[in-house]
């Protein structure tokens, strides 16, 4: 009972910031509710002139930023799904900032001391002011005590903010149970499984081993690409509320003409972003998913370098075979392939006709070959192919929602560096090596090399198999199947004790066993 009231009375101020900045009930559509709506929405707060003059999901976005970091982290999960708020908002929360003014640097060396469990002038000879913060965490520029030193950037999570997100996403849970009780909506929109897909994201982020984990496995996948690296991680000094990694000197992205003072071509480095998310995406199922300005950097030697990798997706084979087959339909005006990859997937009702759905894509896909590539967005066609796909009754893939936000920022950032970006083209030879590394002759030859190897086995345990047959059909001919001593007392004992469910399963088991007996697998 304590614990409801405390809160409805954090989801009560929640309320009221939302109704300052006009989102609780926002103007556009006060006119399509109730008057109860209508009256809540002066009753919490009067929105000021200015906010009346903002876009909704702008307004949202600042309401959700006022609020602290688990509304910043609820604001970036809803920016996912546009399924469930639509597109224009779910863009609008696509630029909600994730910074908070930093805490104090001796509270940082503390927690560092804390969670390593020495005194912080045996782990570093130096260790500097905040560099960056965000609502989770902060990082500092520090050296190590080997010999020779070394750069390292230290991010430290902020104190107690793991029982700050733990009070609100108690009280997330508590409205989104209240909700899908007395709402139709709310059950449609499924809110307990937005929060709960928040809490796990929030549980990942907050222990910063998975965040090093993540940097690690993507550093190992990528340590032959010549034109992308991942800084090391130092796992000596790394726990769960500490990660320690290697410092990188590099341009920021950010600003093209800083990359051109320093003698890089950001029209180059356009190219490398989209390539090396497409190659990671594609080729390993494992790519960044926060790719922004502030996380990208161009090293010393020309390489793209990453950072921040809180946020990582991952795609299946088959969501992998699927997403390159769709690329490479679009860019050969092959719209009857593009349909059948989908029902090949499963992804589309057999119940729609596939050549219904081939013409609903070539109405995606016509307009982009009768205009410059340069002014067609990728993105903005995977969207239009997921909002065409709905419309046939696809189910929303989580893993390709991720990938296909990921575009959307990676492509803004491509753009940002060269406005007549042609991602097209950029995006062509990473689909196409996949294309020959997965579906080429080489590919075929893997298959049957492998196909080789399981009638391989199959040949070698025929003889075994055929035996065991004999001995099968032998024993039939004497009166019946022998089972295993221990079997017979098992079924026996369930017998004695009465449990007809429990005997069927064990003669179930039984018979399994002699089936498999048959192949010789046991």
């Amino acid at each position: 009972m304590f614990e409801s009231l405390t809160n409805m009375r954090r989801l009560f101020h929640a309320v009221r910031v939302l109704a300052r900045h006009d989102v609780l009930v926002p103007g556009e559509y006060a006119q399509n509710v109730p008057v109860s709506l209508r009256m809540a929405r002066w009753l919490f707060g009067r929105p000021s002139k200015k906010e009346l003059n903002t876009p909704p999901g702008r307004r949202l976005a600042q309401a959700l930023e006022s609020l602290g970091p688990a509304y910043i982290k609820l604001g970036q999960v809803l920016a996912t799904r546009p399924d469930l708020i639509g597109d224009t908002i779910a863009s609008a929360l696509e630029t909600l900032q994730d910074r908070l003014p930093p805490f104090a640097t001796e509270v940082a060396k503390a927690e560092v001391e804390a969670e390593l469990g020495r005194p912080l002038e045996t782990i570093f000879s130096s260790f500097g002011e905040p560099v960056a913060a965000a609502s989770i965490a902060q990082v500092h520029l520090a050296e190590t005590t080997d010999s020779p030193p070394r750069r390292v950037a230290v991010k430290v999570l902020r104190p107690g903010i793991e029982q700050e997100f733990a009070r609100d996403l108690s009280a997330f849970a508590f409205a989104a149970r209240v909700g899908e009780r007395f709402s139709s909506e709310a059950r449609r929109l499924r809110l307990k499984a937005v929060v709960q897909t928040l809490s796990r994201s929030v549980a990942l982020e907050l222990d910063l081993r998975m965040e090093a984990a993540a940097a690690s496995e993507l550093a190992e996948q990528t340590r032959e690409d010549e034109m992308f690296r991942v800084p090391a991680i130092d796992w000596e000094r790394t726990a769960a509320r500490v990660m320690t990694a290697e410092w990188i000197d590099g341009t920021a992205i950010r600003n093209p003409a800083e990359l051109e003072a320093a003698g890089r071509d950001p029209k180059a480095i356009a190219v490398q972003v989209i390539r090396n998310f497409l190659t990671h995406a594609l080729r390993d199922g494992f790519f960044h998913a926060d790719m922004h300005q502030g996380n990208l950097f161009v090293d010393g030697e020309g390489r793209l370098v990453a950072v921040d990798f809180g946020i990582m997706g991952r795609l299946d084979p088959a969501m992998r075979r699927f997403m390159a087959e769709t690329l490479a339909g679009f860019l050969a005006r092959d719209y009857m392939r593009v349909a059948q990859v989908h029902y090949d997937a499963g992804f589309v009702p057999r119940s729609h006709p596939p050549e219904l759905f081939a013409q609903a894509l070539r109405a995606i896909g016509e307009p982009i070959f009768g205009r410059n590539a340069r002014e067609v967005s990728m993105a903005r066609v995977l969207q239009q192919l997921f909002d065409t796909t709905r419309r046939f009754d696809m189910e929303l893939q989580p893993q390709l929602v991720l990938l296909q936000k990921t575009m959307v920022v990676a492509e803004g950032v491509a753009r940002a560096l060269d406005p007549e970006f042609d991602i097209w083209e950029a995006s062509r030879p990473a689909v196409e090596r996949w294309m020959i590394d997965n579906l080429g002759p080489e590919a075929r030859l893997r298959e049957a090399a492998e196909g080789m190897g399981v009638l391989g086995r199959l040949a070698r345990d025929l003889p075994q198999a055929l035996r065991n047959v004999e001995a099968i059909s032998a024993m039939l001919a004497e009166g019946g199947l022998r089972l295993h001593p221990e079997t017979a007392r098992q079924i026996a004992q369930a017998q004695v004790a009465g449990g007809r469910h429990l005997q069927i399963a064990l003669w179930v088991v039984a018979a399994g066993a002699a089936g498999l007996l048959v192949f010789g697998l046991l």
